[in-house]
Order: structure tokens, then sequence, then C-alpha cells
């Protein structure tokens, strides 16, 4: 695609010029590629952002490039882990975007201060991977995760930006037409990055991990390369392991740290959806050497490493899109308290059917024990048995037979006992919490007085932001309880 015409000699913004309505208030930063101004509108309210590229002649071509990127791919994403756009300006004239102004920090300070106390260093893991799979559900992959491009909202939510290196499924790929150089930012460059890749997801779950084990040990895994030869260093260097920095660093950390740094991107979390379930869930999590590595690798390891990287090439599999409908989560909603065999049968099977067709999906089976919003309830049963263990052992029996046909291991299997007042909004919760893309579950038989006061399959049908599928036992077999 062609470059477009552009006034390269164009007069710099100033304190309190008018643009297209917009005034400029102040700038806030001055970058070498670009220059950061509060600006106010008549017809716009909330704490704006404009962003203006340096222009001036004789500048990398791909920092105009990748503005240009930027302009095209902002105004598509949605949701409270993006800046909203607002406005952008003639690229051929006065180019600029006009976004929201976040007003929270970015992750930059908490860098700075590594290492980090283990739960904050969980909930920072957390909260990026949440953004990351929100943005790639918008089939958009990153590809310049790094702490000064991610900003934290008041809430806690992450909110990524820079979005000048990013790929969009449906958009032109400029920087792919335009160049054939790696693209990205040294520390944090995935291995397929500096291989030219630009369409694998799980480049920025690299990026992630790196951040992860600075957070954790304030070391980088690669240090800081400056050169092609230096990046391609991560295709066969093994990272030291974090618990050789930082002896107190959970083996399911160090586990989930190093599987985010592996070389090759299909040994990495299928999605940041299940990378942000395993940093939430850890006891649920399975443990490789990964987690128990200590000695610093050998010569002889490292040179069969770089043996193998010779000539390898990444393998390309396709969009964005096509990578997460690959690794789905699926949460079967099971209630083994209440339900007749009958239906937990039929569930179980409708569950099976799901998850065989998607060898990547991780399933989450949930059983919600009723509680009371006003006053005492009871823990345990007439015997003293603790009615939550009862109800996770029923659910790991239920789904035994799953496990055992579709040979799930603990890393695609997790099990989950809510404790709630209300059953449906506590499925609802849980889906949208973990990221899950499909619910199971059960319904009894219909009644006339159910259709007049509903029922937790239909509460969850209507309150749900992903499919559910709902089976029931044909009437022909008798009614069944629901869950």
């Amino acid at each position: 695609m062609p470059m477009p015409p552009m006034n390269t000699g164009m007069v710099p913004f100033a304190m309190g010029e008018t643009i297209d309505g917009f005034v400029l208030e102040e700038r806030l930063h001055q970058g070498g590629m670009a220059n950061l101004w509060r600006v106010t509108h008549p017809q716009h309210h909330g704490p704006m952002l404009m962003k203006v590229p340096r222009i001036k002649g004789g500048e990398d071509p791909a920092t105009i490039v990748g503005f240009e990127v930027e302009m095209m791919i902002l105004p598509t994403l949605r949701g409270v882990h993006v800046p909203r756009f607002i406005a952008k300006g003639d690229f051929a004239t006065r180019p600029y975007i006009v976004m929201e102004h976040i007003a929270g920090d970015s992750l930059r300070p908490q860098l700075d201060a590594a290492p980090l106390p283990i739960d904050e260093v969980v909930r920072i893991g957390a909260a990026v991977a949440t953004a990351l799979h929100d943005l790639h559900r918008q089939h958009v992959i990153h590809l310049d995760v790094k702490p000064s491009n991610i900003l934290f909202r008041l809430s806690g939510d992450a909110v990524l930006v820079d979005f000048g290196l990013s790929r969009h499924d449906h958009l032109p790929d400029l920087l792919d037409e335009e160049f054939n150089l790696p693209m990205g930012t040294g520390p944090y460059m995935s291995p397929e990055q500096v291989q030219f890749l630009r369409s694998e997801p799980r480049s920025d779950l690299f990026a992630l991990g790196v951040m992860l084990y600075h957070l954790t040990t304030g070391q980088r895994p690669f240090g800081s390369p400056d050169s092609v030869r230096g990046l391609r260093e991560r295709l066969y260097q093994q990272p030291i392991a974090p618990r050789r920095h930082r002896p107190d660093c959970p083996p399911w950390l160090q586990e989930i740290i190093l599987r985010c740094l592996e070389v090759k991107a299909a040994e990495r979390h299928p999605s940041a959806a299940q990378l942000a379930h395993d940093l939430l869930n850890p006891d649920q999590m399975p443990l490789t050497e990964r987690a128990t590595r200590d000695a610093a690798p050998s010569r002889l390891q490292t040179w069969k490493r770089w043996l193998s990287a010779l000539g390898a090439e990444p393998s390309v599999r396709g969009t964005v899109g096509d990578q997460l409908k690959r690794a789905p989560i699926i949460l079967a909603a099971v209630d083994v308290t209440h339900a007749a065999e009958p239906l937990l049968d039929l569930l179980r099977e409708t569950v099976r059917r799901i998850v065989a067709t998607e060898p990547g999906a991780r399933l989450a089976c949930v059983a919600v024990m009723k509680t009371n919003r006003i006053g005492m309830d009871d823990l345990t049963d007439a015997q003293g048995q603790s009615l939550h263990v009862k109800q996770l052992v029923g659910l790991k029996h239920w789904a035994r037979p799953v496990a055992q046909a579709l040979h799930l291991g603990t890393g695609r299997l997790t099990f989950h006992v809510l404790e709630a007042p209300d059953v449906a909004e506590a499925i609802v919760e849980f889906s949208r919490r973990t990221h899950v893309d499909h619910i199971v579950m059960g319904a009894r038989a219909s009644s006339a007085l159910r259709r007049y006061l509903g029922s937790v399959s239909s509460e969850v049908v209507a309150q749900a932001n992903c499919t559910v599928t709902v089976v029931r036992v044909p009437a022909a077999r008798g009614e069944v309880e629901e869950p």
C-alpha cells in the first residue's frame, strides 16, 4: 500500500491552539515519536488526550506507518480495557488521534519497584491477561505489550494503549506489507516476532511473561538486547529459573512464567483467558518440570537448543479469531445435590460431545451452594460433613467419565463450588469473571409455575454474555429436577 501524502513541513501544535474544535490545554508528554496533549472540546465531555506524531522529515518511516496503523485500529476497539476513541485528523494535513485520557498510572513505576509481593504480581498479571483476552476477542494482537503501554483505571482494570505495532485480522497489515524487520520493543519481543511473524496472539503472552518475570525477580529474562543478534538469543537461550533469583517464588508461579516464555508458541497457554485462569486458580494447575527447575542451563542444553533453532520457522496458525476458537473455556453448571440421574447423565454426555470437538478447550465444572441472604447458613450436614466438600466430591464424581473418555488432564479440567444466594447470578458472574465462552446446564421439564416464576436456566440465558446450551430430559422419560 503506498504511503499517504503528508505535510512534513507542518507547523508544530502550540498550547492554546484550536484543532478541529479541540483546544490544546497542556502538553503532557514529548516523546521521540509523538506528543501527548490534554485537550477540551465544547461537544465532548470528560478528560481527553490528543496524540500527535512528530513529523519533521527524515524520521523512521515505520514510525509514520505505525501512527497510520493506530489511526485505523483504535476506532474499531470497544470496552473498558482500551481508551475510548473520540476523533482523528487527516493524515495528509494535520494527523492526530483524540482519545479518552486514562487517569490511572502505567505499570512502569511497579516495574521500577520490583521485585513485588507475590499477590501483587498475580493481581497485575491477571488484570493484564484479562485485557489481552478482551483485545484478542476483538481480532487484534497488540505486539508491543510493555509496562509503559499498560495503564490502570481507578477501578483496577488494565488498559492497553499504543496500537502502532498492532495487527487486526480484518484490516491491512501495513507494517508487514512495507517492512521486513523485527517490530517491537527488545526485551519483550517474542521469538516469532524476531522471525518476522506478526499473526500469533500468544506473542502477547510472551511479553506478559517477561513482565511477570521482572515483577517477580527484579530482573529481565533476556536482558535488553539492542541488535537482531541479541534478539535471536531468545530462540535458544533458556531463561534462568525465577526461583534462582527469588527463592520464595511459588513453584506454580514459576511454572506460569516459564510457560509464557516458551520458544514455541504452541507450548504457551492457549489463550490469555486460560493464563488468567491459572493465575487466579493456582491450586488446580498442573505442574511440570518447569515448576522445580533450579539449575542454570548447561552448555550442552544451550547448544542443543541452538541447533534446534537453526532454520526453524514459526508456524502460521491463521487469525486471532481462529486461535481463540481452538481454546474456548466451557462451563458445566451441575446441580449434583438435587438434579435427577437422567438429567445428570444427559448433561454429562452433552458436555462430552462439546469438549470433544475442541481439542484445546478447558472444562470448568461449577456447582452452586445456595446461601441465605439474611441469617446463618448450615455449612455441614446431619453427619457433620462439610457441604462444600460434598459438592466438590460430587462434581468430581460427575466429571470422571468425561475426563476419562477425553483424557483430560488437570490442566484442562477444574472444579469450583460457589456459595451465593442467587444461583443464576453466581453462574453468570463466574462466567464473566473467567471469560467463559460456552455455558452448558440442565433444566427440568416445563411447567406453568416455572414459566410464571422463571427458572435458573432462563435467567442464565437472559443474562450471560456467551453461548448457553440448556439440556432437558424428554418429557416421555419423566419429570426431572432442575439445578
